[in-house]
């Protein structure tokens, strides 16, 4: 066999060919999602049908059953923003630290925007929608660096292991705190502690209007740092050699995650693990290309929410588990399973 011929046998696929399964993929996940969005408006503790499901979103609520789908649109729009965005802090997160652990809940950052609107209300008594996300979105960032930080201490810096183990002692040093404010303020007490489980119960076209513009911002932001990321993906010392700013790609890819978390947080409460588990089966179907990877971690965050709050509202009839108890129990075994496959030496 000649040069020529090795040659041409190892030729790799048309570009055009290559981007062609992920592209399918992602219509099938946005086909999906559409789905799980009609599940959404037509199950709960009342049955409804198409007609009730019709006439809602034409803007009736006469009946019962058009009422309880009118209080379901918001919902379905809520979990599928709130998992959104927490799936693409997600993957973001990972490619900034390359760390398979990293987590939204798992490095403590929701946890820090979680403290921050409990001292804001027990202490300055903040009430207004924005006041809420911009002390979030704080929280957030301050817990993002205090975790990058403590985490660097010592020897071989912020690895893996290290931050995750950080991450985690700030998470239970935070919710600690959290009750210690709290438990004097009997009058704030049963809001706050229903809104720390997590969820997107209750949800209204008001409540969700006031985040959309941090949302935005956050996805664009996260978006545009694909290419950047893809960078960083091959070490430090290359992508500086390729002519990226190491430290400025790091703080404006964090600050997309930190405002999608911090905002998220403020609406919905802290909703743990979505930000693990989504990134890790988007590579399965997207590879490790963060121009696709973020996309896929987009909608299939906003998928397993809103799958999350479907199941919790099905199978604790006619009460419901919030979406955040919903997706501790399957974030948990994953958590777990990628340590072990991970290897906690090699971390």
């Amino acid at each position: 066999m000649t040069s020529g011929a090795v040659t041409a046998g190892r030729r790799p696929p048309p570009a055009g060919r290559a981007h062609r399964l992920p592209a399918l993929w992602l219509l099938l996940l946005a086909a999906a999602l559409v789905v799980l969005a009609a599940l959404s408006v037509a199950i709960g503790t009342r049955d409804v049908g198409l007609g009730d499901i019709l006439a809602a979103l034409g803007g009736r609520i006469e009946t019962i059953a058009e009422a309880a789908v009118a209080m379901r649109i918001p919902r379905t729009l809520l979990a599928l923003l709130a998992g959104g965005a927490l799936g693409l802090a997600g993957a973001i997160m990972q490619g900034v630290t390359r760390n398979p652990l990293a987590d939204p809940g798992i490095l403590g950052v929701n946890m820090g925007a979680s403290l921050a609107v409990v001292v804001g209300v027990a202490w300055f008594e903040i009430a207004s929608a924005y006041a809420y996300i911009f002390t979030a979105i704080l929280g957030a960032g301050a817990a993002a660096a205090f975790v990058y930080v403590i985490g660097s201490l010592g020897r071989g810096g912020a690895t893996p292991l290290k931050l995750a183990l950080a991450g985690a002692a700030t998470s239970i040093a935070f919710s600690s705190l959290v009750i210690a404010v709290v438990l004097p303020r009997a009058d704030i007490a049963g809001g706050i502690r229903a809104w720390q489980v997590g969820g997107v119960g209750g949800a209204t076209f008001e409540r969700i209007h006031p985040v959309l513009p941090f949302l935005a911002a956050g996805f664009v932001v996260a978006l545009l740092s694909a290419r950047k990321l893809n960078a960083l993906a091959l070490g430090d010392e290359l992508a500086a050699g390729l002519g990226e700013h190491v430290a400025a790609t790091r703080a404006i890819a964090a600050f997309a995650a930190i405002l999608l978390c911090g905002a998220t947080t403020a609406v919905c409460g802290p909703i743990a693990f979505v930000g693990l588990v989504v990134p890790h089966l988007c590579r399965l179907l997207a590879g490790s290309d963060h121009r696709w990877l973020l996309p896929f971690s987009a909608l299939g965050g906003a998928g397993l929410l809103l799958a999350a709050d479907i199941v919790g509202r099905i199978i604790a009839r006619p009460a419901e588990l919030d979406v955040g108890i919903v997706t501790a129990f399957i974030g948990a075994p994953f958590f777990i399973w990628i340590v072990r496959r991970q290897r906690v030496r090699d971390l």
